[in-house]
């Protein structure tokens, strides 16, 4: 999981140990170190400025120093007393044209008059649309501090996605209208450029694969899968297309990518569905089918996890008791196996889509607790639908009658339970795909990125 880069900065106009009436010093130096505590052990690394601001000289100094600091992804603005908002509003509105994150922080607390520093700080950024997030929270409650930590981690996603770069290998796979991209749109919302390659490259560099590195790679592959690696002209091809994939990810400097599958490269030369596995597997960003709104969906759950992230089709929903299957065309991170079993290896298998064939992975998702969500777009304009789920694995009485109820028993699936309401979920649902990742803090960090980025987040 990514660890944010936090500029941590006190503010208040009754500083350097100056006491009220009563004696007692206006900014509390316990609160402030226990607030600085509970973000560090949150995951949180902080970068403390040592002078309290009160002044526009001191205002200036600070944030002019954190808007240059390039490996900053957002600031805590703490508030220690009550401030005059006009001596930091000035320097705060400068550096919010970085577009990195601005939390405002008061912890409660009648002495030291701290909620009236926030809140008019808070009304300041309000006048002025100044893009923030402000807490009125403990610093002894987990609940607060995770508010605090998602936002940096969501600060933290939009700034590392800012000047990357998506690699887009052939075109639009099997007629996705909801998962194409508007590159100019993609560059204003998120700093995304979109470049381009035909999958003329791509198979030529799989099929220069040599048999040194082919043995290399089926060494690795048969750590992470039960039973032999298959051994034929068809296995062979998935694993140069995987090794193939890899190289010219790192030539072209893509930051993730996505690929067409079928048409074309399924049925010419092979199935991708064993390469994007292990790509995933590598904790690289991708999608199938040219999809461009899954492919940012995994990179950010795969990045704010400690799991590999999972994508599929939303194969069967029962209404009855939320209960999803996943079950993608045969690519998942083998890693993502359950206790019924290692992950397998098995054939693409569908003729129709991917004449040419291909290794597919065979597995039975691991129980977690995580999310379901997915990037898409309502009349242009960019949404995400976000979900708590629990994943579990059937009785392994049962399992075998649950994998041939679709059909296609040999491909990977997922069992979830979706904790929302799943009417409105369906309503809102914007393909058929849908992104499966691993740990109870996705949920807060896609909505903090969300709202970082002004998308729209549906969060049942």
């Amino acid at each position: 999981m990514i660890k944010p880069k936090v500029g941590f900065i006190v503010y208040g106009t009754h500083k350097d140990g100056l006491a009220d009436p009563m004696g007692k010093p206006f900014i509390d130096k316990k609160v402030v170190a226990g607030a600085k505590k509970a973000l560090r052990s949150a995951g949180v690394q902080l970068v403390e400025y040592p002078t309290v601001l009160a002044t526009k000289p001191e205002s200036r100094e600070c944030l002019a120093k954190f808007k240059k600091a390039d490996d900053i992804d957002a600031i805590v603005l703490f508030s220690g007393t009550w401030i005059w908002a006009s001596e930091l509003i000035a320097a705060i509105r400068d550096f919010a044209s970085t577009g990195k994150g601005i939390v405002i922080w008061t912890n409660p607390g009648s002495q030291g008059w701290r909620p009236v520093g926030g809140l008019v700080l808070h009304g300041a950024m309000m006048e002025i649309g100044l893009r923030h997030r402000f807490v009125y929270g403990d610093y002894k409650d987990p609940k607060e501090i995770e508010r605090i930590a998602s936002y940096c981690r969501g600060a933290h996603m939009k700034n590392l996605l800012n000047m990357s770069t998506i690699g887009a290998f052939g075109g639009r796979g099997m007629g996705q209208t909801c998962g194409r991209a508007d590159p100019s749109q993609w560059m204003k919302v998120f700093g995304i450029d979109i470049d381009s390659r035909d999958t003329t490259e791509l198979i030529k560099t799989a099929k220069a694969v040599g048999k040194p590195e082919l043995l290399r790679a089926r060494t690795r592959i048969k750590k992470l899968f039960t039973g032999k690696v298959p051994d034929d002209e068809i296995s062979n091809r998935s694993i140069r297309l995987y090794l193939a994939l890899k190289k010219l990810v790192k030539k072209n400097n893509f930051d993730f990518y996505t690929i067409q599958s079928f048409p074309g490269l399924g049925d010419e030369y092979s199935a991708t569905c064993f390469a994007q596995s292990m790509m995933l597997e590598d904790g690289v960003g991708t999608s199938t089918l040219g999809d461009f709104n899954t492919l940012l969906t995994v990179k950010l759950m795969g990045d704010l996890s400690t799991e590999r992230v999972y994508y599929g089709d939303l194969q069967h929903i029962d209404k009855t008791n939320n209960e999803i299957k996943i079950i993608g065309d045969g690519a998942c991170p083998p890693s993502l196996a359950g206790k019924i079993g290692p992950a397998g290896f098995a054939q693409h298998g569908i003729p129709t889509e991917g004449e040419a064939g291909g290794l597919a992975v065979q597995l039975v998702c691991k129980v977690g607790e995580g999310v379901l969500a997915r990037l898409g777009r309502n009349d242009g304009e960019f949404e995400m639908i976000i979900t708590r789920c629990s994943i579990f694995e059937p009785p392994k009485s049962k399992i075998a009658a649950r994998r041939n109820e679709c059909g296609i028993p040999f491909w990977p699936h997922g069992f979830v339970t979706a904790h929302c309401d799943i009417e409105q979920l369906l309503e809102g649902w914007t393909n058929e795909y849908a992104c499966l990742g691993y740990g109870r803090n996705l949920y807060e960090d896609l909505k903090a990125f969300c709202e970082l980025t002004g998308i729209k987040a549906i969060a049942l």
